[in-house]
């Protein structure tokens, strides 16, 4: 929600359009592919699809540190949202490790 918030906030441009779209795709993807993941069909399904919340909680941080180099947001009004973004990259690599040894 907050990287909802934080594209809805973005000033009115080509380049905030598109890095602001970038982000709300990839940060909207990691709780999608999050829930899907939950309702795994077998222990690869899971790893597979963790995979993919790893990948897009990554790239959002891509996005959200193009917008803070193309100077459309400060870094400290983002810092906190990009700290979550790395733990949650940091628990996700956690948990497909945890299951792919006890697979």
């Amino acid at each position: 929600m907050r990287a909802i918030r934080l594209v809805e906030a973005l000033s009115k441009g080509k380049t905030a359009d598109v890095l602001g779209r970038q982000l709300l795709r990839a940060a909207t993807s990691v709780g999608a592919n999050y829930r899907s993941a939950c309702r795994a069909k077998s222990p690869a399904d899971f790893i597979a699809k963790m995979g993919i919340v790893e990948e897009e909680a990554d790239e959002s941080i891509y996005w959200m540190e193009l917008l803070v180099e193309s100077r459309l947001v400060q870094k400290d009004e983002i810092d906190d949202l990009l700290q979550e973004a790395d733990e949650i990259v940091a628990i996700t690599v956690s948990s497909i490790k945890t299951s792919r040894k006890r697979k």
